[in-house]
């Protein structure tokens, strides 16, 4: 379990990566991605509509239906989907939660939480789904030790 994203951005993270390996006008079933993932489908289907309505993913009904990207995944920053799924409070708020900490009134953990903060946030936006993919792609152990392969 990640110590920043919620479960949901995770298994949202991972379902795109599995469907950018995939040819981009294909389909993918939810029933192949909550099997080859192990996540659960009804959370699986909750976390994916989410990302159609933020026009991440494209979807459709029926027989060769399911969820493709709806851009190519080079337009796609790891970013977009943490945004979509967790929106953008980390990059804002507290990480002990005081409401009122800020750089005039900081936590004591305020400076060192926002260095890491801005490392995270540039890491996301600089990183695209083609980036993450290409480095799955390379290493045949990464794709078995994701179950991607």
């Amino acid at each position: 379990m990640s110590l920043i994203f919620s479960r949901q951005c995770e298994y949202a993270l991972q379902a795109i990566l599995y469907m950018s390996a995939r040819p981009t006008s294909e389909y993918t079933n939810i029933i192949e991605i909550s099997d080859r993932l192990g996540i659960p489908m009804p959370f699986l289907g909750k976390t994916l509509q989410l990302l159609v309505q933020q026009k991440i993913l494209a979807s459709q009904k029926g027989p060769k239906g399911g969820f493709r990207l709806a851009k190519p995944p080079g337009k796609i920053s790891l970013y977009h989907i943490v945004e979509a799924i967790d929106g953008t409070d980390l990059f804002t708020s507290c990480v002990l939660g005081f409401p009122k900490c800020s750089s005039a009134n900081p936590c004591p953990v305020h400076e060192e939480w926002s260095g890491l903060r801005e490392n995270v946030y540039h890491m996301l936006v600089s990183r695209t789904i083609t980036d993450i993919s290409n480095e799955i792609s390379s290493s045949k152990q990464l794709r078995l030790k994701l179950r991607l392969a």
